[in-house]
């Protein structure tokens, strides 16, 4: 960059679609310059965040591999993260054992080891200068056995719990991490995950992903530690808590078994 940048810089993965990409508009509004990556293309809705003052850097990468990210903090180059968004991950339906392995290893790739390496290679920048907002997309998947779904709400069970101890690490720090926990979301996510037989797929009551990505970048600039998108999300995390994991394992199932789509 030739000049020196006056917009604080945004960094938001899996900007290509639902959630990520109201979470970089959410930035380009609010005066952030933007590097957004993702697996898919990006350059139509880059256009999008530029519309608001928005300088765009797009990154087309595999996020679930080390050459991913490196390929993204190169395009960041030496200048300042002030938000990090780790949005990334994507879901995969099914039984396990019915499951290609390798897309299991993709899915484990991009929800926790891409984005744990993210953070790793962005976060201490932040912590030596005494300041930066972290946002971290978990669910509410985390709370409960996701039979049909096991490796995906696996995987946000380790986030969800990750976000909360890396914030605990880096308290008084001048770094805020905050924890963004949706529950089903009108996106791509189902079709991605090959779930559209199932009843979760075709619920039509499933969030706004808009909504979804204003509260949780209030919660990231508020600097508070989690947000549960929605009422209803939040009374379900309030029962996850105290309801025996054999139930809530049958419950999802009946939600999330292929063919429980209601005709």
């Amino acid at each position: 960059m030739d000049s020196i940048p006056s917009r604080p810089l945004a960094v938001v993965t899996g900007a290509s679609s639902g959630i990520g990409y109201h979470l970089a508009r959410c930035c380009a509004t609010q005066g952030f310059d933007l590097v957004v990556a993702a697996d898919r293309p990006l350059d139509d809705v880059a256009d999008d965040f530029r519309i608001h003052g928005a300088h765009v850097t797009v990154v087309h990468a595999d996020l679930a591999s080390q050459p991913g990210v490196d390929d993204l903090c190169e395009a960041i180059g030496t200048r300042p993260v002030d938000a990090l968004l780790a949005n990334a991950g994507h879901g995969l339906g099914k039984g396990f054992l019915e499951q290609d392995f390798d897309d299991v290893r993709h899915v484990i790739d991009t929800n926790v080891t891409g984005t744990l390496y993210l953070l790793h290679r962005v976060a201490p920048g932040m912590r030596s200068r005494g300041q930066g907002r972290i946002l971290i997309t978990g669910s509410i998947a985390g709370f409960m056995p996701g039979s049909f779904q096991a490796v995906y709400n696996g995987t946000k069970a380790f986030i969800d719990s990750f976000a909360a101890a890396l914030r605990n690490e880096l308290q008084d720090t001048g770094v805020t991490v905050t924890c963004l926990m949706p529950g089903p979301t009108d996106t791509e996510f189902f079709a991605r995950a090959d779930m559209l037989d199932t009843q979760v797929g075709t619920d039509d009551h499933k969030a706004d992903p808009a909504k979804v990505a204003q509260a949780g970048f209030d919660a990231m600039m508020d600097g508070e530690a989690d947000v549960v998108a929605g009422l209803k999300n939040k009374l379900q995390v309030v029962m996850a808590k105290v309801t025996p994991s054999q139930v809530l394992a049958e419950r999802h199932r009946q939600m999330a078994e292929p063919g429980s789509a209601k005709s």
